[in-house]
């Protein structure tokens, strides 16, 4: 029991280092997309491998990771739209400075780590072949675990953020609604695309070298 615990710590620490690693890397784990004013990400895609992998604790444990790099990242180098992010950030008058930017950065990045094991589980007792139907079962919990995250996050600003987000990007809080949709349609797309193809070929590497077993 104590070696599997320690084996669990160690591969927790592993991808915990790698969320770091990806999330301070300029243009790796957090990608500006100035048209949107958002930011495209990798980050959660250890964190989707992690709650596959090690479970749900450990995933809530990945997300929250993930949602301190986006704190920190979006106080020290602000954009657009950073104060739906952070509370340490404010952009004109009355634009930011609300704790509610702390459940828009921590409670998508923990469902992200959360959700993908249940898809993944799921799939797996339904299914009459495990084994073979084990990679469309992975590519489904990425799906599920990037769109979380996306969904979430965008649904948030709008319930959150809606009159602030359309100040900052000069827009008619009317048209928020159609930009919140174009980016989870389309940038919520790609994410969970990548991350679909990653998160699988990393877990499947994984269960094939039994070093997550």
């Amino acid at each position: 029991m104590n070696h599997k615990k320690t084996k669990t710590m160690v591969q927790l620490a592993l991808l915990t280092a790698l969320i770091v690693m990806l999330a301070f890397v300029p243009y790796v784990g957090y990608i500006k997309i100035p048209v949107l004013a958002i930011q495209a990400t990798t980050v959660h895609i250890p964190v989707i491998v992690g709650s596959i992998l090690l479970g749900p604790k450990c995933g809530g444990f990945l997300g929250f990771v993930f949602g301190m790099t986006s704190l920190i990242n979006n106080t020290t180098e602000p954009g657009l739209t950073s104060f739906c992010f952070s509370p340490f950030v404010q952009i004109g008058d009355g634009l930011g400075g609300s704790p509610l930017a702390l459940l828009v950065c921590f409670l998508p990045r923990i469902a992200c780590g959360i959700v993908p094991h249940y898809v993944f589980r799921g799939l797996q007792r339904l299914a009459k072949q495990p084994e073979k139907s084990r990679k469309y079962a992975l590519l489904a919990s990425g799906v599920a675990g990037s769109l979380t995250n996306t969904f979430l996050v965008m649904t948030m600003i709008y319930l959150f953020f809606g009159q602030a987000y359309a100040a900052a990007k000069s827009i008619a809080f009317e048209a928020v609604f159609g930009v919140i949709m174009s980016v989870i349609c389309i940038n919520g797309t790609l994410e969970a695309i990548v991350a679909a193809i990653i998160a699988s070929a990393v877990a499947t590497a994984m269960f094939k070298t039994r070093i997550f077993q």
